[in-house]
């Protein structure tokens, strides 16, 4: 176990702190309000370069030219719609991008959503249709195949053991701490996943395989909602058909642009809490349990009995159970950890919520 104490140490830690942080107390709520709307996102063509991704079985189509292809469609359509959204690409050409890389990228620009578009493959011609995919760790790791095969990119690079902390993508141990986190952007990524489910299914690739919450290390170091989908099967005779025409590349980063557009929509007026009557939390002590996009109710069922108080950051709300001193917070997350494995003790201080 001692890689997984490494990795949590060295890696999850800071990071997990570093992006619950990122949704601070903001004064001046109309000014706020604008610089928080959607005006950044980050498109992720995988693979690229000396890493092909899937390959067909003919040995003539690669994933890397699918991939990019619609990242690029994709953001056309986002830029013509959208003007003043900045679209950035992880890559635009043929080129080699690290994992690390395509997610520093985006927490580099600030980024308000991060898409990862993908091609699936599997040892079977007949597994079909499209996925989408969030941060996580499904218990039935369905897609455990698919994960080792995304993440395995990091052993392209000379010096892997060293840039991701000792992570091994074929070894089972190394997904534990993907357990271990609360994702601060969940609902919003899923809320995007959601969109993009209802909007691929009209075509061409029309059979969805679901919405799952897998161990994506690019998920897992974007600090904004992030998605990564995987838009058919190169295995697949009839998906790859489609994938390989101009027209059906065309229509699914179509589809993914009207998924954009309803997220985009629901991002922004998540943000209108200006006429909300709130008032900045009262110093003290407490345990953070989860981060949402929206208020819930005193008493609601995600509280577990327990008696949550909702504090208001940015376009979000940080839910903490009060405590009446450091110490008590302390006893408090031990006592509420396993209810709420996400959770963590906390300060409140001048209406900002921060870790201790």
């Amino acid at each position: 176990m001692k890689l997984l104490h490494h990795i949590v140490r060295k890696v999850f830690q800071p990071l997990f702190f570093l992006a619950l942080a990122l949704l601070p107390g903001l004064s001046g709520e109309a000014g706020a309000n604008e610089r928080l709307k959607l005006k950044t996102v980050v498109i992720d063509a995988g693979h690229g370069g000396k890493d092909p991704g899937c390959v067909s079985r003919d040995g003539r189509v690669y994933e890397k030219n699918i991939n990019l292809d619609i990242a690029r469609k994709l953001g056309s359509r986002i830029t013509d719609a959208y003007p003043d959204v900045k679209v950035i690409y992880t890559r635009s050409s043929d080129v080699y991008v690290t994992l690390n890389n395509r997610a520093e990228i985006a927490n580099r620009n600030n980024a308000n959503l991060f898409i990862s578009i993908h091609v699936n493959a599997a040892s079977s011609a007949q597994a079909h249709g499209f996925s989408t995919h969030i941060l996580g760790n499904d218990k039935l790791s369905s897609n455990m195949d698919v994960c080792r095969r995304e993440n395995s990119v990091i052993l392209l690079e000379d010096d892997y053991t060293t840039d991701y902390q000792g992570f091994d993508p074929n070894d089972p141990e190394s997904f534990i701490f993907f357990n271990l986190m609360q994702n601060a952007f969940y609902e919003q990524s899923l809320t995007f996943a959601a969109e993009a489910d209802k909007e691929l299914v009209k075509g061409p690739v029309t059979h969805s395989r679901g919405i799952s919450q897998d161990p994506f290390w690019v998920l897992w170091r974007t600090k904004m909602p992030a998605v990564l989908v995987e838009v058919g099967f190169m295995s697949n005779a009839a998906d790859l058909k489609k994938l390989n025409s101009a027209s059906g590349r065309s229509e699914i980063a179509g589809r993914l642009f009207q998924a954009f557009r309803s997220f985009k929509a629901k991002y922004d007026e998540s943000l209108d809490y200006s006429t909300e009557s709130t008032s900045a939390a009262a110093d003290g002590y407490g345990v953070q349990i989860f981060v949402l996009s929206k208020r819930l109710a005193p008493g609601d069922k995600a509280f577990e009995g327990y008696d949550a108080e909702a504090v208001p950051a940015g376009g979000m709300y940080k839910y903490v159970i009060r405590a009446s001193s450091e110490g008590a917070a302390r006893t408090l997350y031990g006592k509420i950890r396993k209810t709420f494995p996400g959770s963590f003790p906390v300060r409140m201080e001048n209406g900002n919520v921060s870790p201790l």
